[in-house]
């Protein structure tokens, strides 16, 4: 029998994720009880967002009188935060907190009290205007040089970090994640809004952090196509009831154990992000493959290479009746190729196994591509 970490390969805070279905902090409503009677269907969850400091509970407060929305409401985070990490240390949910705060220190001095029983998810999301006027939510999104320094101190203190993003505020998405990447972060939560797959696919393109896709993933069909442009996992927040998690990691799980690789990305010909890498052919035609390797700053000579060393001493080196001579560099197994069956049959590899395998050499070439991080990373 598959286990998780077989299937899906997930390890946050170094817990393996039994399915990338991740249910959203809503202020005032995610806390541990709100998990729990939802656990059996969800791999990570965040609770939420909480307000760490005095700027924040005060704008908690006062968005919470107004009627509109609920906050949660107290003197002191860190009793409360305790209480609910016990609350949850037996599930088998890997916790996450969402976190509103002012100030580096602040997160700072939440990481210490509490330790690494959670990931810390950095609230850059919240569009409340007394949070955003407090110098938390969006306002990190437009003014990334003060996030950075957010990150630098979470990390700092050992923990998983998490920051919980909206495309369309920030200048430019993409600058925007390579700056969360070069701060030391963990993971990025991505609320698309309406900007749809592109923009995932750009976001996952500029960095290799792990990925939460969120808004109105409600369906299996939504879920893959965000898995298939970038996202590691999804989130759900207004639609995280028993019975839309348990559609979507029965579907999931159903897919991984048929397809091999369960956020197996679509081919770079047909919208795919650059993971996509491990299933073209040779650079010898006029097709996307050249200029993403311009893109990535790879050559022609270099990619081949990468690939040929990559699969040596492995079943993707041989298939001399391929299309190239190798399965290094033939497609996914959603695409018809009787070259391809025909090598895999004759070598007796199951195309879950073939899958499997190009996500490892995916895994090289990203390697490869995200070696270094970006050169104004601060100090």
């Amino acid at each position: 029998m598959t286990d998780a970490g077989e299937r899906f390969g997930i390890i946050i805070n170094d817990r393996v994720v039994k399915t990338p279905v991740v249910i959203a902090s809503m202020a005032g409503i995610v806390d541990a009880a709100y998990v729990l009677a939802r656990q059996a269907h969800a791999g990570l969850a965040f609770i939420g967002g909480y307000a760490i400091d005095a700027p924040t509970m005060a704008a908690a407060q006062e968005i919470a009188s107004s009627g509109d929305r609920k906050e949660f409401l107290y003197n002191d985070p860190v009793p409360v935060l305790e209480k609910e990490l016990a609350a949850l240390a037996s599930s088998d949910v890997v916790c996450g907190i969402s976190l509103r705060g002012a100030s580096p220190e602040s997160f700072a001095a939440i990481a210490r009290a509490l330790g690494t029983k959670a990931v810390y998810e950095i609230d850059a999301h919240c569009r409340q205007a007394p949070m955003v006027a407090a110098g938390a939510g969006e306002y990190y999104l437009k003014n990334p040089d003060k996030l950075v320094p957010v990150i630098q101190a979470l990390k700092a203190e050992g923990v998983t970090v998490s920051v919980k993003i909206r495309v369309g505020i920030a200048a430019d998405d993409r600058a925007l994640a390579r700056t969360i990447w070069a701060a030391g972060a963990d993971i990025i939560h991505v609320d698309l809004m309406d900007a749809g797959t592109a923009k995932l696919r750009q976001i996952r393109n500029s960095c290799p952090l792990i990925i939460i896709a969120n808004n109105s993933i409600t369906t299996f069909d939504k879920m893959r196509d965000m898995l298939s442009h970038g996202a590691d996992l999804v989130s759900l927040a207004r639609k995280s009831d028993n019975e839309t998690l348990a559609l979507l990691d029965t579907e999931i799980v159903k897919y991984a154990d048929t397809d091999g690789w369960y956020n197996s990305p679509k081919q770079l010909c047909r919208g795919g992000d650059i993971r996509a890498l491990t299933f073209c052919c040779m650079p010898v035609k006029e097709c996307p493959l050249i200029p993403t390797l311009a893109k990535v700053g790879m050559t022609n000579e270099e990619y081949a290479k990468l690939k040929l060393n990559a699969v040596e001493g492995t079943p993707l080196a041989g298939g001399p009746h391929t299309c190239f001579g190798s399965l290094a560099w033939c497609c996914k197994t959603s695409s018809p190729c009787m070259f391809r069956d025909m090598t895999l049959a004759q070598e007796g590899l199951p195309k879950k196994e073939y899958m499997r395998l190009k996500r490892e050499l995916s895994e090289t070439i990203m390697g490869r591509i995200f070696h270094d991080v970006p050169s104004d990373r601060s100090s």
